[in-house]
Formats: structure tokens, C-alpha cells, sequence
């Protein structure tokens, strides 16, 4: 995506009407549709946005794209980045323009999302045992011959109730799933022994609605986790793939088609695309799916500290998207103002909001955030200390970095992208 262009979208977004449901857009575009709302350009701060708003930079957005597609393909991976971050279709599209797989998902709601937008392949990172979510799976595979789903399943309970639950649906094409492998005692889902492993796909095997096409898991989960235990994990991982293919567990899959092995958040890829490198060779060709999704709008906090390529900066780096503007709208004294944005606004579940930069409410002039700090957040309101000379007035606005793009994305259901000039290029639909 070229700066200067909007982001490619799945179409009926840009029909949209503007109007009282979306935050901080202009009250005069009241009735446009979100796609001449765009056609104008507006710029963030002259042209009747009102505060908070939050901003998601074009260039850096589409710099991470192509940092991580250059990524996955450096490293032999296939890329499902997963959903959840953003849940917006027209950043999915932009994520599968720029190479991905497919799209992941964590639950049902997720999945009805991205295939009311059309997406063909998703991969959800979860057991699905939701008999009514497993009837509308079981429609949606039956309908369209070309849609590809992949889900975990660590349980020989819960493949139980997915056998049944799809057999009551009558469903004509079986469910792909991958058996999780847990990160280890204390971590959250998935199977914690091989043992274990092998009895959940004895269970599947035993299922006719369910084919086994792989193995899984999340390495984030590892306790107390460091490179090595990560790695130690992962290569357990693989060992289990080796196992069941030389038990010819894999044996319904079709000539050529692919082993699923997954893992990869966004803190510890660097791990995976290290030890998928060394997969042997199987009975048939290796899906080494990738799913890391907080890439796309990187944060100024949590994952400014936990990304891989801090680690192999020879890769590149990721480069904060957002940016959440509000206005100082009181000053009671010379150490403390109050911003006209709060919990309702800004991720806070695991850092507050940075303050980066000011912008003068007098002449528009900018300038760095020096001596101001956010030290706590109410429903609508930061506190802001600030030291002595920062010249900070009633009615600046200032421009705060977010920490955790999860609950960053999900505050705002429309959200400008924003040039570097202040030009508003298009608006990010976000389904929560």
C-alpha cells in the first residue's frame, strides 16, 4: 500500500454512512459515506475531527507489512497472522495482498467476521466445541468447496463433542484440526504430554468428521519463558509432527497436500523460524504456519520491548502505528493537566499511554512531549504530571503512543489513516 492511497478493502465498507456511532470523526460529515468522508482528505487537526482520536500512521502500517511478508519468506514460513489484533477486514485484505495464508482466529465471532468479508482460509488458535458455531462451521464447509479451516483440538472430550456435534449437522466434509501441544505445566490450553497427544489423535482417528492434518501450539505461554525454553519447547513440537507421521497419522491427507506445524506469536517468531528451519524431511511436504498478528500496528510499549527483531535488528524493525491525540482541557496547576482522553480510549491493561508529542492549540506549531508524563487514567480522563517549562496550555493537543495494539484497535470502531503530513487517507473499520 503506497502512502498515499487508501488501504484496499473488501467492498460495501466504503458505503458505510458517517453518523453519531463513530468517535471523533467531523459532525459535519454527517450522512457521507465513509468512502467520500476519505475522497476529501481531510487533515487530522484542521479539518473538524474532535478529541480523542486515535491515528493509525499509512507509512508505518504499510512498512510492517512488507517487513513481515519479506520476513516469512526469508524464513520458508507461511504467514496466518491472527485476526484478533485488528478484527478489520480491510487490514486482513492488506495482510493477504502482502502474502498471508490466511487469517487466525481465537473463537466462533471471529471466524463469522472474516467470512462475511470473504476470507478462504482461517486457522483458528482454539478447541471449537460450541455445537451451534460447529453447525454453522459444518454450512459454511459445505456450501463452498473452497474454503479451507484448520482448528486445534487438545482434548479427547472435546473431539467427542465435535464428532457429535457435527454429525447432528450432517456436515459432508470433515474439519481439519491440528492437536495442541501445551507449552508445559501452568501454561494455558493444549495437551501437556505426548501421551496425551497420541490419545486425542487416537480420538480423531476414531472420528469421521474430523481429519488430522497437523500439530500446534503457542510458545508465548512457556513458563518463565527465555530462547532456550522456548526452543526446547518447539523442538518437542516437532518431534511429536515426526512421531505421528512416521505412525502414519497423516495418511488421510491427500498426495502432495501439507503437514501442518504452527506456532508463533509476535514475541518469540525468531525462535520458530529458527527451529522450523531444521523440520527433516516427512512423508509429505511441511506447512510451517506462522500466526504472530500484533505486527501490523507494532505498539510504542509491550511490544517495543518484546519483539524478535530487537534480538536480530540485521532483520529490521517494526514501526509504531499508533498515535491517540487529546486535548488538554484543564490545568489546575503548574505540575498537573487533565487530556480529554481515557480508559475508554486508550489501551491501559498493560502500560499507560506514552506522551510523545505537542501540538500548540495557539499556531499549530509541534514539539516534543519534554516533561510530560501520563500518570494515571479515569473512564474519560489522563492525569498528566508535568515538570517545570513545558509550556503546556489549555487547549494543545497531545500526541500519546499506545502500548498492546489488541485493546488499542478494539476501543475504536472506525479509525483514520493518517499520513505523516495529517492527511486522512482512508478509515479502518474494526468489527469487535
Amino acid at each position: 500500500m503506497a502512502a498515499d492511497r487508501p488501504v484496499a478493502g473488501p467492498a460495501g465498507l466504503a458505503d458505510e454512512r458517517v453518523d453519531h456511532r463513530f468517535k471523533a470523526l467531523p459532525p459535519d460529515a454527517e450522512g457521507l459515506t465513509v468512502g467520500a468522508l476519505a475522497a476529501e482528505r481531510r487533515n487530522l487537526f484542521t479539518g473538524g475531527f474532535t478529541t480523542p482520536v486515535l491515528a493509525l500512521s499509512a507509512e508505518s502500517v504499510e512498512h510492517n507489512l512488507a517487513l513481515l511478508e519479506t520476513y516469512a519468506q526469508r524464513h520458508g514460513l507461511v504467514f496466518a497472522p491472527h485476526g484478533k489484533t485488528s478484527m478489520s477486514p480491510q487490514l486482513f485484505a492488506r495482510q493477504l495482498e502482502h502474502g498471508a495464508w490466511g487469517i487466525t482466529a481465537a473463537v466462533p465471532h471471529q471466524a463469522r467476521v472474516y467470512r462475511a468479508y470473504g476470507i478462504q482460509r482461517i486457522f483458528l488458535a482454539n478447541e471449537l466445541v460450541d455445537a451451534t458455531a460447529l453447525r454453522w462451521l459444518a454450512g459454511e464447509l459445505d456450501a463452498d468447496p473452497g474454503f479451507r479451516f484448520v482448528c486445534y483440538v487438545d482434548s479427547v472430550r472435546g473431539v467427542e463433542l465435535m464428532d457429535e456435534a457435527l454429525r447432528a449437522a450432517r456436515a459432508s466434509r470433515p474439519v481439519d484440526v491440528v492437536v495442541e501441544l501445551g507449552a508445559g505445566e501452568g501454561a494455558r490450553t493444549g495437551a501437556r504430554t505426548e501421551a496425551d497427544c497420541v490419545a486425542v489423535a487416537d480420538a480423531v482417528a476414531a472420528a469421521g468428521s474430523l481429519r488430522l492434518v497437523g500439530v500446534a501450539g503457542y510458545e508465548g505461554e512457556v513458563p518463565e519463558a527465555t530462547g532456550e525454553r522456548v526452543r526446547d519447547w518447539l523442538r518437542r513440537l516437532v518431534a511429536l509432527a515426526a512421531a505421528f507421521d512416521a505412525q502414519g497419522r497423516f495418511a488421510a491427507l491427500d498426495a502432495g497436500e501439507q503437514i501442518m506445524i504452527s506456532a508463533g506469536g509476535s514475541a518469540w517468531f525468531d525462535a520458530v523460524a529458527d527451529v522450523f528451519a531444521g523440520i527433516p524431511e516427512l512423508s509429505s511436504p511441511v506447512c510451517k504456519l506462522l500466526r504472530s498478528g500484533a505486527y501490523v500496528s507494532h505498539d510504542d510499549g509491550h511490544y517495543r520491548h518484546l519483539t524478535p527483531f530487537n534480538r536480530v535488528p540485521e532483520e529490521g524493525a517494526l514501526q509504531p502505528a499508533f498515535r491517540l491525540w487529546a486535548q488538554v482541557v484543564s490545568r489546575p496547576t503548574p505540575e498537573q493537566a487533565f487530556l480529554n482522553a481515557g480508559k475508554r480510549d486508550a489501551a491501559y491493561d498493560l502500560d499507560l499511554p506514552q506522551a510523545q508529542v505537542v501540538r500548540s492549540g495557539r499556531d499549530g506549531s509541534v514539539r516534543a512531549a519534554t516533561g510530560i508524563e501520563v500518570t494515571k487514567l479515569s473512564d474519560q480522563h489522563a492525569w498528566v504530571g508535568t515538570k517545570e517549562g513545558t509550556g503546556l496550555e489549555v487547549g494543545d493537543w497531545v500526541g500519546m503512543g499506545l502500548s498492546h495494539p489488541c485493546t488499542s484497535f478494539d476501543k475504536w470502531q472506525l479509525i483514520p489513516l493518517v499520513q505523516a503530513d495529517g492527511t486522512v487517507t482512508d478509515y479502518i473499520r474494526t468489527f469487535f
